[in-house]
């Protein structure tokens, strides 16, 4: 039998093939990488020096590699699985955004209205990536629930105030990737209610904004939909199209068609 670098190769691959690793081979160079599909984290090895231990261990030598492959990219995999607790945040979504990642693993997701969902994130700077369950087995949800929760409240908001026909509106964009997900924020929206004269109407249409209203006459109504569809439109990750009613603390769906609201019990309004 000759013992020779592809042997070598073959027993590794062998005794590694029940994980959930990937093989490359690189002939020029006489390495084997093997990497983890999930994190895309892993190592190379030099197969002619791991052929000549073997030629002299035998089986040996291939479980010492086969232990140092499976502990350094388990030790890489934690490290990617790290949570930085003070980088979590939640965000808005909308109901149809997926709900689990490309490997099939879900995404931690809570309720909010019908038209939309949280998920959560940890911020990496220019990104950020969305948390799935595999992170419980670190850190409890609830905590998970509370951090983000905190870590929201501790960020700087960018206001814009406008009028138009006689309504308010407010709209917040600190660009942070947050803005939306400040409609979260139940310190922020119950000091808006106290500031508003008419209706409290609020938006999520895309990522990057809030809009709080204040609704003060029929026009109104028009305006905050109008406006709700063409952020919705030019938004780079849309959420809905649709305003909220802010009332009693709860965020209800309202659809606004022309110049009125309607409602099944023939008031102003149409809810959904």
């Amino acid at each position: 039998m000759k013992i020779d670098s592809q042997y070598v190769k073959g027993l590794i691959e062998a005794r590694l093939e029940h994980h959930t690793f990937s093989f490359q081979f690189d002939k020029e160079k006489n390495t084997l990488r093997v990497e983890d599909k999930e994190t895309q984290k892993g190592v190379v090895l030099s197969l002619p020096g791991i052929t000549a231990k073997y030629q002299e261990k035998k089986e040996e030598a291939i479980d010492e590699v086969v232990y140092y492959v499976e502990e350094t990219i388990s030790a890489m995999k934690k490290e990617a699985n790290d949570i930085h607790k003070e980088k979590i945040f939640p965000v808005i979504r909308a109901s149809s955004f997926p709900k689990e990642n490309k490997q099939g693993v879900k995404f931690l997701i809570d309720d909010h209205t019908a038209e939309t969902k949280i998920y959560y994130a940890e911020d990496m700077g220019n990104t950020y990536r969305l948390l799935d369950v595999e992170v419980l087995k670190e850190v409890d949800l609830e905590e998970i629930r509370n951090i983000a929760s905190k870590n929201l409240s501790s960020l700087q908001s960018v206001l814009k105030q406008d009028e138009v026909a006689g309504n308010i509106f407010y709209f917040f964009r600190a660009n942070d990737g947050y803005d939306a997900s400040r409609v979260l924020n139940e310190a922020l929206l119950k000091e808006y209610e106290q500031r508003i004269e008419g209706t409290m109407v609020v938006a999520v249409p895309h990522q990057d904004v809030l809009i709080i209203a204040d609704i003060r006459n029929e026009v109104g109504y028009d305006i905050i939909a109008q406006m709700t569809f063409q952020f919705f439109a030019n938004g780079l990750i849309p959420i809905t199209s649709l305003s909220f009613l802010y009332e009693e603390g709860e965020l209800e769906p309202i659809f606004i068609l022309g110049k009125t609201k309607k409602s099944g019990s023939d008031e102003n309004e149409n809810r959904t």
